[in-house]
């Protein structure tokens, strides 16, 4: 069956008129919509928010380092330089260019819409030299050897590893390399806020989902979602009596409060959360997929880059009060990469995502390339958390917070060795002196 088909099909349930479809299931079908939908909603915001800054589809638009005013996507990294570009594959393939990379960490992921990451490209997979690929719809026929892409849309983020701020323009020089050539685009289905009422985000979503089909792996959730009709170019949310529309704000309500509400991570115990192993790669685990496109969208599976929460003594990821804080790594005991490592620390938004806090130093990540840390006896490396200065030989080491208000902070390991990969490595937990 088509994906279209599947779609189609579950619009023709609200065929039968009103009175059949109030007594349908429709909170449980907007529940399962919402989170269904998430990574189509924010990765359309993203699209709109490149827009407006000048990126034409099938261009890539290029971004320094993140900063506090970077608030496109949550979780922004301070370790690459990056560049985005929106492909609209419904009108004929693309070609990516790859640059030589120099002995450089790169990376060029290629995301669905659903924030899949069906290729990831670059120093892991496809090594050091450059390259030219061929990047097909999934409805082009007869292109061996191309590379086929689950959605018509395609969202591809580049990034290059930065050594510090004298390496800015080696950096540059790499990620102006990355390219890409593509058919004019569609103009593009709009987004829709976290908050926006259920009416105005459904329709963003009937929208999306037209743009851009479900697979045909997700016929179990499509089904359940069948009473809304989702997927119709009939989809029309003033159709819905009192009592359904009831029970749809209702549903969407539980599952805005269900990501709002941290899961307490399998591996509490060792001080941090360690993101499932189907990051990237979500199949059909539609809860951790949504939670990662509102807490941190765009995040690469495991083997090319890991990403843990610290958290905080109440096992949760949000630390609050004045520290000082501690994070001590033994001498040859900091997070086992073939590319890079780093700690970066991020204010709380009220609504649940997280961004890069200005502070006096401007400083928004401790890691592997940073200059002038001072390590202890036999190489012990601590890295001081605090909202003011902890002065003395810590302020070298010093990772500002915020000066008030709540704050997390993320490990990120670049192309992590097997040891990381399995669990047997794990960091030493931050601790409160």
């Amino acid at each position: 069956m088509r994906r279209r088909e599947l779609l189609i099909g579950a619009a023709a349930l609200l065929a039968s008129g009103p009175a059949m479809a109030a007594e349908q299931p429709f909170r449980r079908a907007a529940r399962e919509a919402f989170l269904y939908a998430l990574p189509l909603v924010e990765i359309a915001n993203v699209r709109a928010g490149a827009s407006d800054r000048g990126m034409k589809p099938g261009r890539f638009l290029r971004q320094g380092l993140a900063t506090p005013e970077s608030r496109g996507v949550t979780k922004p990294n301070n370790d690459t330089l990056n560049a985005q570009a929106f492909i609209d594959l419904a009108r004929g393939p693309a070609r990516l260019r790859l640059p030589p990379l120099g002995g450089r960490y790169a990376s060029l992921a290629l995301m669905d819409m659903f924030s899949n990451d069906f290729a990831v490209l670059g120093t892991r997979t496809t090594g050091d030299v450059g390259r030219e690929v061929l990047l097909v719809g999934p409805n082009d026929k007869g292109r061996p050897g191309a590379l086929r892409a689950p959605t018509p849309w395609v969202w591809a983020v580049a990034r290059v590893l930065v050594d510090g701020p004298k390496d800015l323009g080696k950096a540059r020089e790499v990620l102006d390399g990355f390219r890409v050539v593509a058919a004019p685009a569609r103009p593009p289905a709009a987004g829709a806020a976290f908050t926006a009422p259920w009416a105005d985000y459904l329709k963003a979503a009937n929208a999306l989902l037209l743009e851009n089909p479900p697979l045909a792996a997700d016929h179990d959730i499509l089904q359940r979602m069948a009473p809304l009709g989702l997927g119709s170019d009939r989809f029309d949310p003033g159709r819905f009596d009192p009592a359904a529309a009831s029970q749809i704000a209702a549903g969407v309500d539980e599952a805005r409060a269900l990501l709002l509400t941290p899961r307490r991570s399998a591996n509490a115990a060792t001080g941090w959360g360690i993101e499932p192993d189907d990051v990237g790669n979500f199949g059909q685990d539609y809860e951790t997929r949504a939670r990662v496109a509102h807490g941190g969208l765009g995040a690469l599976p495991p083997p090319e880059a890991m990403s843990m929460s610290a958290l905080s003594p109440d096992g949760g990821r949000r630390f609050d009060g004045d520290g000082p804080w501690r994070l001590s790594f033994a001498g040859g005991q900091t997070p086992p990469v073939n590319a890079a490592w780093s700690l970066t620390l991020y204010e709380a938004t009220p609504d649940g995502q997280f961004f890069l806090t200005a502070n006096p130093i401007n400083r928004y990540s401790i890691g592997d390339r940073t200059p002038g840390l001072i390590r202890g006896r036999n190489g012990l490396l601590d890295i001081w958390i605090s909202r003011t200065d902890p002065g003395g030989a810590r302020s070298a080491n010093w990772l500002p917070a915020p000066a008030k208000g709540p704050f997390a902070m993320v490990l990120r390991a670049y192309q992590p060795k097997p040891a990381l990969l399995s669990h047997a490595y794990v960091p030493p937990p931050v601790i409160r002196i």
